[in-house]
């Protein structure tokens, strides 16, 4: 639960010039192009997880209240889809459900995916509800 409207959650997943401010995952990420309305459409990114590297080219698609993600292949993975989808709780409170599906170049141990797996949905829940309240602060 983040205590903030879906705008302004939307509005802080939309902000990838910042992300890698909150999501010690993302050592960069740049906009290539945006959607009409200004969203971003094609992202290039470089993420860093467990010691590993992998560069993303990722196409965004934006609803009133969810944001999908698909990455072309990469030399750590096969392909990524990623999805938020958020639903209000009265005025200014989202239920906010992330899910990430990876298919991953080649098999990792047990310990390491359950690792990962903690570690990014710290970032996508965690950093993301402490940055939308700091941004929604101010």
């Amino acid at each position: 639960m983040i205590e903030a409207p879906p705008a302004a959650i939307l509005d802080t997943l939309a902000d990838i010039d910042a992300v890698s401010s909150w999501s010690s995952l993302h050592k960069d990420a740049e906009v290539l192009d945006r959607h009409p309305d200004g969203r971003p459409h094609h992202v290039r990114a470089t993420i860093k997880i467990m010691g590993v590297t992998d560069k993303e080219l990722l196409e965004y698609h934006w609803g009133e209240r969810w944001v999908v993600w698909d990455a072309e292949q990469t030399f750590q993975q096969r392909g990524q889809h990623g999805e938020y989808n958020l639903t209000p709780e009265g005025e200014d409170r989202t239920r906010v459900r992330f899910d990430l599906i990876l298919d991953v170049a080649a098999p990792l141990p047990h310990f390491l995916v359950k690792r990962a797996r903690k570690m990014v949905l710290d970032v996508a829940l965690d950093d993301l509800r402490r940055r939308v309240l700091g941004a929604t602060a101010h």
